[in-house]
């Protein structure tokens, strides 16, 4: 029997894109005991609800992939449920974790966590240098308390309970699971409902939010699910030497970014929208860029492997499933 059965693994969050891409990564990589809790079973703003579970499970590895998300519009709509939820599910789950003996635990924060004005590509030693984007500014602050609360612990307890916490954040991602709602939804997905929808009922323009200039990065979630799990499993000793105890994060990107513009044509095409998209200048942009350096993950052996038009081609096919 694998070693890999033996481990017994926490997913929270497993019912979003991203818990989701674990569950199916871990399976494909031969990890079978792994345990999930829906939102109607287990609360986990729920402070008693998550310790409870926790001490009764007692799980030997977390991957916390839990979190409320949304994007421009969900978080300029919604910011205080943005920064409760988060920081509560991330405080709950991380010290529920020690308190019931876990040694390991991942948690996955986001790109947001750097200033609006961090030099491109934005390496890890970014974080806290500068003023956050104000459209998701209560998000951003969340992972970034996420990420501080794993290094703490590894402060405090990382020799005495013989702890390992670490964080990563991942780039703009796509794929299996996405949220397609109309207004609450990512780029990605938000833009492949846009000309789906357009392609069936004969529209000949598509509007899109702001000027089509902001670059993005974009990352397969199965290949993100891929990197946090290589990233669980590299060597303790390693993964200190590429870390810091206060800069403790490892960021997950692909190394290349396009403008929304680009993005939208090539979702058109892959959808086969042939009409006019116009942009709306009235609404706002975000971040001018947001590509993440990627360095530390790949000196640690890890790299992509599906491109952004294949990701695409995949994305479309699983929407339209989907619907």
């Amino acid at each position: 029997m694998s070693f890999k059965s033996h481990y017994k693994i926490y997913v929270a969050g497993h019912g979003g894109m991203v818990g989701s891409a674990l569950v199916r990564i871990l399976r494909e990589e031969g990890y079978s005991n792994i345990i999930t809790s829906s939102r109607d079973s287990l609360d986990l703003t729920d402070q008693n609800l998550v310790k409870d579970f926790f001490l009764s499970e007692t799980p030997d590895q977390v991957y916390l992939a839990a979190a409320k998300v949304g994007g421009i519009h969900a978080n300029n709509t919604y910011p205080a449920e943005f920064i409760y939820q988060n920081l509560m599910i991330q405080a709950n789950i991380i010290n529920s974790a020690f308190l019931s003996g876990v040694k390991k635990l991942l948690f996955l924060g986001s790109s947001c966590i750097y200033p609006r004005a961090a030099s491109q590509p934005m390496s890890e030693d970014a974080m806290l240098t500068g003023p956050l984007e104000s459209t998701n500014e209560p998000y951003a602050i969340a992972k970034i308390a996420g990420s501080k609360l794993c290094e703490s612990y590894n402060r405090q307890y990382g020799v005495s309970h013989d702890i390992d916490y670490r964080s990563v954040m991942p780039t703009n991602l796509y794929g299996p699971g996405d949220n397609y709602h109309p207004e609450n939804s990512h780029v990605i997905p938000g833009l492949i409902r846009k000309f789906h929808d357009a392609k069936n009922e004969n529209h000949s323009s598509v509007t899109i939010w702001g000027t089509g200039k902001p670059r993005r990065e974009f990352l397969y979630v199965d290949d993100m699910a891929r990197a946090c799990v290589h990233v669980m499993n590299v060597e303790k000793k390693q993964y200190e030497r590429v870390t810091e105890p206060m800069r403790g994060h490892i960021n997950i990107g692909i190394g290349t970014d396009i403008a929304i513009s680009e993005l939208a044509k090539a979702i058109s095409q892959v959808v086969g929208y042939s009409g006019k998209i116009a942009f709306d200048y009235t609404k706002p942009d975000g971040v001018p860029q947001k590509l993440l350096d990627s360095t530390i993950l790949n000196q640690l052996g890890w790299a992509p492997q599906t491109s952004l038009s294949k990701g695409l081609e995949l994305a479309y096919q699983e929407y339209l499933r989907s619907i």
